[in-house]
Order: C-alpha cells, then sequence, then structure tokens
C-alpha cells in the first residue's frame, strides 16, 4: 500500500508530503489542488503504460492531458525541475523530473531516481520507470502500472460500447469508457470475497447487478454482443414492470455509478483505485451509499483514494466507520485550501471509532450549517 505521497513544485504545491490511507478522501475549494495529487501519480501510471522503456514522463497520452512542462511546474517557486516521492510498505522512491529545453516540451526528463536513498542521476535505461532490477520497488512498479483512475467526466448513455482486447483492457479506462466491455469479458470471474453479497453467486456480472440495484432500487442491466460487430449493448431497468431500456432512456446516474461499481469489483487485493468525484448524478442517498460502498472496497484491500465535494459521501463513510466496515485508522481525510488564503494548505481532519469527526477547518463540508445559520439569523 502506498502510505505517503511527497510532491515538490509541482503544479500548485511547492511541498507537499501527503499521507494516504486504504480509504483517502480529497476535499476542499476548487483550484486548491485535490486532482493535482490524483495527476501525479496517474502521469506516473500512464508512462509505465504507454511508454515501457521511457527515461521522460509523459505528460499526454491515454489517462490524461496535462499539456506543456509550464503547465506542470509550479509557476511560484519552479524552474526547471520538480519531484514525486512515493513512499510504500516496501521503500521509498522518488523521482526528480528535469526540464530540457533541447527536448520537446510535451514530456520532461527524469533527472534522477532514488530507491530507498540509493540514487541514479541520469539514468540511460529504465523499465516502468524504475532501474533494473526492480527488487523491493516490484510491488510498487505494478501497484502504478495497474492502477484505476476514473476522472469526473465519465462517459454519458451510448446505444453501443466497444468490446476492446481483454489482454490490453483490464481496467474500466479514466472515463468508464471501457466498463461495459469489460464486465461482459469478465462477467463470469469471481469477485473478491468480501465484496461479494450472498444474496447472489459471487461472479461479476451478478454482483454488479446486485450493487446497481442496492443504488437504484429495482434497477437491472443486461448486455448483449451485437452480432459480426466488435461491440456489445447495454440494456438497464428501474422496475420488473418494464422491459430493458437503452441507457439514455434511463437517467445518468446509472451510468456514471456503474464504472465504479465494475472497477471496484474487478480490483485485486493490493490495487490502487483513484475516483473524482464519485457522487456525479447521484441523489444524496445515493452519495452516502457511495461513501459506505468504497468503505467497503477499501475494507476488501483495494487501496482507495478519491476527491468529492459531497457531505453525503463523508457521511457514507462515518456510518460505515461507525458500522465496523473499516478501522478510523484506516481513514485519511484530507482538507485543501488554495494557497494564496492564510494557513496551512492542506489541513487533516481524524475520525474516531464512532465517525465523529476531531474538528471541522472553515470551508470543511459546513456549507450546509452555514447557509441554515443564516435563515435562523444566527449569521449574515
Amino acid at each position: 500500500m502506498i502510505t505517503r505521497i511527497d510532491l515538490e513544485l509541482f503544479k500548485c504545491f511547492e511541498v507537499l508530503k501527503l499521507p494516504l490511507a486504504p480509504l483517502t478522501l480529497l476535499s476542499g475549494a476548487n483550484a486548491s489542488g485535490k486532482s493535482t495529487v490524483l495527476q501525479a501519480l496517474v502521469l506516473l501510471h500512464q508512462t509505465i503504460l504507454d511508454h515501457e522503456w521511457s527515461t521522460r514522463l509523459q505528460l499526454n497520452g491515454s489517462e490524461i492531458e496535462l499539456g506543456t512542462v509550464t503547465d506542470v511546474i509550479d509557476k511560484v517557486y519552479g524552474r526547471r525541475e520538480f519531484t514525486v516521492e512515493i513512499i510504500d510498505d516496501d521503500c521509498t522512491v522518488r523521482w526528480a523530473f528535469h526540464y530540457d529545453e533541447d527536448k520537446q516540451s510535451m514530456s520532461v526528463a527524469v533527472g534522477s531516481v532514488s530507491i530507498s536513498g540509493k540514487s541514479i542521476q541520469h539514468p540511460e535505461r529504465l523499465r516502468f520507470l524504475f532501474p533494473e532490477p526492480l527488487g523491493a520497488a516490484e510491488g510498487l512498479a505494478t501497484r502504478l502500472r495497474m492502477l484505476t483512475y476514473l476522472t469526473a467526466e465519465r462517459l454519458g448513455p451510448r446505444d453501443g460500447y466497444d468490446l476492446q482486447d481483454p489482454l490490453a483492457t483490464q481496467v474500466v479506462g479514466p472515463r468508464g469508457e471501457n466498463t461495459v466491455g469489460l464486465l461482459y469479458q469478465k462477467r463470469d470471474s469471481t469477485v473478491l470475497s468480501a465484496l461479494v453479497l450472498e444474496s447472489e453467486p459471487p461472479t461479476l456480472l451478478k454482483q454488479v447487478a446486485a450493487r446497481m440495484s442496492a443504488f437504484f432500487p429495482g434497477a437491472s442491466l443486461t448486455i448483449q454482443p451485437v452480432s459480426q460487430a466488435n461491440m456489445v449493448t447495454l440494456g438497464l431497468t428501474t422496475s420488473g414492470e418494464t422491459g430493458f431500456h437503452r441507457p439514455i432512456n434511463v437517467g445518468f446516474g446509472l451510468t456514471q455509478v456503474l464504472p465504479i461499481i465494475v472497477a471496484s469489483l474487478v480490483a485485486k487485493e493490493g490495487d490502487l483505485l483513484l475516483i473524482e468525484n464519485p457522487e456525479v448524478h447521484l441523489h444524496p442517498a445515493g452519495q452516502s451509499l457511495m461513501g459506505q460502498f468504497l468503505t467497503e472496497v477499501a475494507a476488501a484491500g483495494v487501496q482507495v483514494l478519491t476527491e468529492s465535494h459531497s457531505d453525503h459521501v463523508l457521511n457514507g463513510i462515518r456510518r460505515a466507520v461507525k458500522g465496523g466496515a473499516l478501522s478510523a485508522e484506516k481513514v485519511a481525510l484530507h482538507f485543501f485550501k488554495p494557497r494564496d488564503q492564510t494557513g496551512d494548505q492542506v489541513t487533516s481532519p481524524t475520525l474516531d471509532a464512532s465517525g465523529n469527526i476531531d474538528h471541522w477547518p472553515d470551508g470543511f463540508f459546513d456549507q450546509f450549517d452555514k447557509d441554515i445559520n443564516h435563515f435562523a439569523g444566527w449569521g449574515e
């Protein structure tokens, strides 16, 4: 498991040292750096995935597009270099990325790699961004290569979905574009036992359908291959009294939640799951259930790092902790503020076993109280 990520001179951070847990929730104001934390991990993943032997960090690729070097180096204090350091259970790895003006600005060279204090300057050969042999870093390299990243801009309803090569497509994709095809191809695979709902067989399709029904009572789904085409169709219904409908006729919420459920249930123990705004298009009750579901996923051994603006997601996590689904010390809460504001850029409230939060920084999921106080005449 990754226990900490450190960033120096990367985007909006001069220095960030951020502890991670089995379940980590990032919250805070817009443009305060929450997505930046995810992007640092995704950039490593993207380079490993797209260019196995690259000695340059790929800023634009199959997972994410961040532009040029000037877009990712801290504009206040940065010049030509930024660093990313990851600490996991086995080792500490630090990459220093250096901008060489003689090369294209769409990528940045690996200036040095340090593994548990042993540094290699200007490496001429790297595999998965690591010097060989991987040794203690093998687990981290695998975790970064296999991570799943879901952006907030997930694919909406479609009439048809592509079937990809099952050997090449193991994750749902950053926009959830592979979700339906992956679910069809892995429909008979077994879900992690800790995530199995006993009311249904432990196979992926049955478990996904059961989870969808929990989020949307009465919901059911069917996937059918298209004859003589590498495509499948998805049928959805929210009532046993009607037949299956095209996704566009059912509602955006179902197709927004489906990639999260599939990504969580295809994951293996030790995998890393990054999710932006899991609450999109969900009713408040569904947002709370999403918090509880992600807590279950983390308890099953899948590390979850999620960014959310929803107090309902937070409260779902708190309910799950109080219910014993995951111990409080395995949850990390981080609240981000723009760095031009006074005080620490990141503060980290903590949970206790009863789901109580030790302190509530101004702006930390407190807008409801502020609005109620205003109407009650208790505040301005």
